[in-house]
C-alpha cells in the first residue's frame, strides 16, 4: 500500500507520472490478531487442480495456506537473488528483482492458460548506491547507525571536515518546540567555510536551514532532532530538491553528543558519504486475461507487485500471492464475466502502474471494466480486517474521510464490499471500512469504476478501537509487535519486510475473504450488464496519484 494518499515513499525513488511510453509485449467470537484462529480445512489440492470452481464456496475451499505460502517463499527467493543498487535484497520498481517478479508471475499465469502481456512504462528512478555513511573520525572515532541514529536525505555528495554548530541551538530543549537554529543567515555569522554545519530542528523548513548553511560555505549539514517529547529519534526530513550538499538527519542524542564535543577550531571531525543514481528506467504491469467470460463485462482483480525498501513481502507480496492463488483456482472455470488479473508496478511511488494503465486504456475498453477488486496487504501479524468502500471508508493512517469519489459508484461498490463482510462474519471476525487512498483501487474509483478490496494494515499505529474489534496490540501493525517504531514496511534502511513479517494464518483467511468477493463478482449480473457501460472515464480534474512528499517525511 502506498502509505498515505498524496504521499509516496520518496527515499528510494522520486515519483512522477509515468511517461507516455508503453509496450504491450506478449510474453517475452472475534479472535485476537496476535493469536489467529486456525482456518477452515482446505479442499484436496489435487482435486482443486482439476475441478471447476464455479461457486464462491468451491473457490474458497481451494484457496489454501500451503499454496499461498509457496508463492510467498518464491517472492522472497527472488528478492534474495536480486540485490538492488544499494546492495540489499530487493523487489523495488526499476530493479532486477521487480522484473524477475513480473516474469515469474507472467510465467505462472501463462502456464495456467491465461492470455498474458507485460505492459511497459518508464519513470524517473533514484536510489542510493550502497549504504550512506556518517562517521566521527575524531576525537571519538565511531560509525553511526543508518536508520537508527541517522537518515540521509537524497542529496549526493561527501564531506570530511570539522563540525561547527549554527546559532540558535536550544539545549536543554524546552518542553515544546522553540529552536530556530539555522533559520536566519545570522545564525551562521563567523561560520568557517568548508566546515560541516550542525543545526537543530525547529521553526523553519529544513530547506531554509540548508540554504543558509550552503550560503555560509558548509560542505554538509547535520540536522538533529529538537529533543522535545515526540521529537527525539532520527527522522525523515523533506527538502526542496535544490540542495547541493549532503544533508543528514539525526536523533537528538547524536546531535547533543556532537554538540558536547565541540571545541572551536578543532571539531569534532565528521565524514559523510552519500552516493545516488538517478536515471529513467522501465517498469511493468503484468496483465492476464481469462480466455472465457463476456469480454464486454470485465472484472479486474489486482494487487501491486512492487516493494519499496527491499523484499516487500507484506507489502505487497502477500496481496500478489492472494490473487495469484485465486487465479490458479479459477483456471478451469468459465466465468460469466471476463477476468483480468493485473499485478501493478510503481504503486509504492504514487500508483504509477495503475495510473498509467487507466489513463492509457482507450475509453471504449475502459468502459468494459465494470468492477475492480484490489488485494493490498493481506497477511499482517497485528491485523485489522479492512474492506475498501468509497462512500464510508476512512484512511488507514489518520482515519480521516477518504478522497471524495463519484457517488455513482457507491451502490455498486457496496455489492462487492458486502461479499467480503459476509465472509468475515461467517468466520467470526469483525471488519473496518477503509477508503481506497493509497491503493490501486483509487485509480479505478476515480475513473468512475466501482471497486472494493481488502487491507490488513501496515506500519503504525493500530488504535485502541482496532484492538477492541480485532484483538492484538496498540501500536505497530507489523515489525516489532508490540511496539511503536513504525514497523518494517515503510521505514528506510531496516530491510525487515521479509517472509517473517507475515502471518500465514491471516494470509489464508483474508485470501479466502477476497476469494468470496471474486467468486461472487465473477458471476455477478447486478453490476455487470453488457447493455450498460460501467461509467468508466478518466476524470480530467481527478486528484493525481503521484505525490511529492514521502511517507513519514517532515519538512520542518
Amino acid at each position: 500500500m502506498s502509505p498515505r494518499h498524496g504521499r509516496s515513499r520518496g527515499w528510494r525513488l522520486v515519483t512522477a507520472s509515468a511517461a507516455a511510453v508503453v509496450m504491450a509485449v506478449a510474453l517475452s467470537p472475534v479472535a485476537s490478531s496476535a493469536t489467529p484462529v486456525a482456518p477452515t480445512a482446505d479442499a484436496n489440492p489435487t482435486a482443486c487442480a482439476h475441478r471447476v470452481n464455479n461457486t464462491p464456496q468451491k473457490l474458497i475451499d481451494c484457496v489454501n495456506k500451503d499454496d499461498l505460502w509457496a508463492y510467498m517463499q518464491k517472492f522472497q527467493q527472488i528478492a534474495d537473488a536480486n540485490p538492488g543498487t544499494d546492495g540489499h535484497p530487493s523487489r523495488n520498481s526499476g530493479e532486477p528483482g521487480y522484473k524477475a517478479s513480473a516474469d515469474y508471475v507472467a510465467s505462472v499465469m501463462t502456464a495456467a492458460g491465461y492470455d498474458v502481456t507485460e505492459q511497459e512504462y518508464q519513470f524517473p528512478y533514484t536510489s542510493f548506491v550502497g549504504d550512506p555513511v556518517l562517521q566521527e573520525t575524531s576525537p571519538t572515532p565511531r560509525s553511526f547507525g543508518i536508520g537508527t541514529e541517522f537518515i540521509p536525505a537524497q542529496v549526493a555528495g561527501s564531506a570530511n571536515a570539522k563540525l561547527q554548530p549554527a546559532g540558535g541551538i536550544v539545549v536543554p530543549p524546552t518542553p515544546t518546540p522553540s529552536s530556530a537554529s539555522g533559520c536566519a543567515a545570522s545564525d551562521f555569522a563567523g561560520f568557517t567555510a568548508g566546515n560541516i554545519a550542525l543545526i537543530q530542528r525547529g521553526t523553519c523548513t529544513f530547506a531554509d536551514k540548508v540554504a543558509n548553511a550552503e550560503a555560509a560555505g558548509a560542505t554538509a549539514a547535520v540536522i538533529f532532532n529538537e529533543g522535545n517529547p515526540g521529537r527525539t529519534d532520527a527522522f525523515n526530513g523533506g527538502l526542496s530538491g535544490n540542495e547541493h550538499i549532503p544533508v543528514i538527519f539525526t536523533s537528538f542524542a547524536v546531535g547533543n553528543q556532537l554538540l558536547d564535543q565541540y571545541v572551536p577550531g578543532t571539531g569534532p571531525v565528521l565524514k559523510t558519504n552519500v552516493q545516488i543514481i538517478s536515471e529513467t528506467r522501465s517498469d511493468w504491469n503484468v496483465i492476464a486475461d481469462s480466455k472465457g467470460g463476456d469480454p464486454n463485462n470485465i472484472l479486474v482483480i489486482d494487487a501491486h507487485l512492487d516493494a519499496i525498501f527491499g523484499a516487500g513481502m507484506l507489502d505487497n507480496a502477500s496481496g500478489s500471492a492472494t490473487i495469484l492463488d485465486i487465479a490458479q483456482q479459477l483456471k478451469n472455470t468459465n466465468t460469466r464475466n471476463k477476468l483480468r488479473f493485473i499485478w501493478f508496478g510503481g504503486e509504492e511511488l504514487g500508483l504509477l502502474g495503475s495510473q498509467f494503465y487507466v489513463n492509457t486504456l482507450p475509453a471504449d475498453e475502459l468502459a468494459k471494466i465494470k468492477f475492480d477488486l484490489d488485494a493490498d496487504v493481506t497477511a499482517t501479524p497485528n491485523y485489522v480486517a479492512g474492506i475498501l468502500d468509497p462512500k464510508d471508508g476512512v484512511t488507514l493512517f489518520g482515519r480521516n474521510p477518504g478522497t471524495p469519489m463519484p457517488p455513482s459508484i457507491f451502490a455498486a461498490s457496496a455489492i462487492g464490499r458486502d461479499y467480503g463482510i459476509d465472509y468475515l462474519n461467517s468466520i467470526g471476525k469483525n471488519n473496518i471500512l477503509f477508503s481506497a487512498d493509497g491503493t490501486d483501487a483509487f485509480m479505478f474509483q476515480q475513473a468512475g469504476i466501482p471497486a472494493s478490496g481488502v487491507l490488513t494494515g501496515q506500519d503504525c499505529c493500530k488504535l485502541a478501537s482496532d484492538v477492541d474489534l480485532f484483538g492484538g496490540f496498540e501500536g505497530n501493525f507489523e515489525g516489532t509487535v508490540p511496539g511503536t517504531d513504525g514497523g518494517c514496511v515503510d521505514n528506510p534502511f531496516r530491510w525487515c519486510d521479509n517472509l517473517s513479517n507475515n502471518d500465514p494464518e491471516v494470509l489464508t483467511w483474508m485470501s479466502k475473504t477476497f476469494a468470496n468477493m471474486v467468486g461472487h463478482m465473477a458471476f455477478d449480473t447486478q453490476v455487470f450488464d453488457s447493455t450498460q457501460n460501467s461509467g468508466g472515464h478518466v476524470k480530467k480534474d481527478g486528484a493525481r496519484a503521484a505525490a511529492v512528499t514521502p511517507k513519514g517525511v517532515v519538512t520542518s
